[in-house]
């Protein structure tokens, strides 16, 4: 027996009718089970990662100067400078760190560092 997608590919010669119907059943299973793989690789990889980058880009975009956020460093600050593509995080007194805008992690609700310190 050879390999259905080398049949798929390139199609045995058959000398009778039978054979070659039974060739096209398979070669339109498969064509089936592909579609069907393509359909799962999209409802779970590609639309929750894409729906994710929505969020991230979302959030990115809500940050001001004075909230408090979490890098993906680990480095909890608050913001007090804020340009297109970075910004200025204040991690203790008299301690500021210059960071791109997509380090952010999350933002954390108001008075976390308080509470932390």
């Amino acid at each position: 027996m050879t390999n259905p997608i080398l049949n798929f590919i390139i199609s045995p010669a058959h000398a009778d009718t039978v054979g070659a119907t039974a060739q096209q059943g398979s070669s339109l299973s498969f064509l089936v089970i592909f579609a069907v793989f393509f359909i799962f690789i999209y409802f779970a990889v590609w639309r929750p990662q894409s729906k994710r980058a929505k969020e991230q880009q979302a959030m990115l975009g809500s940050i001001a100067k004075g909230d408090e956020v979490l890098t993906v460093g680990g480095l909890l600050g608050r913001i007090s400078k804020l340009n297109d593509q970075y910004m200025t995080l204040t991690i203790a007194n008299n301690v500021d760190i210059v960071m791109q805008k997509s380090a952010v992690s999350s933002v954390l609700p108001k008075g976390t560092l308080k509470s932390i310190e």
